[in-house]
């Protein structure tokens, strides 16, 4: 399966690299979730990590529960200070 250019993959691979842990295998789940049958082991090609760590990226954002987002501040919370 060759579904992204060469620089597309690349774009992917520099964005993936910048990720923190759980934001790279949300990603990773989404771009593979794109391409459906085959996609989980053609993103793991491309960004070089275990297709188990797609998987779970997958469950993730299947799941009901709330996203773990790091985030510090509240949703909504307003950054005018």
């Amino acid at each position: 399966m060759e579904a992204y250019t060469s620089t597309v993959q690349r774009m992917m691979k520099r964005l993936f690299g910048s990720l923190k842990e759980n934001d790279r295998r949300r990603y990773a789940a989404i771009e593979a979730a794109k391409l459906g049958h085959g996609g989980v082991e053609y993103i793991a090609g491309v960004l070089e990590c275990d297709p188990k760590t797609i998987r779970l990226g997958l469950g993730e954002l299947e799941g009901e529960d709330d996203l773990d987002t790091g985030r510090t501040r509240k949703k909504g919370a307003a950054g005018n200070g």
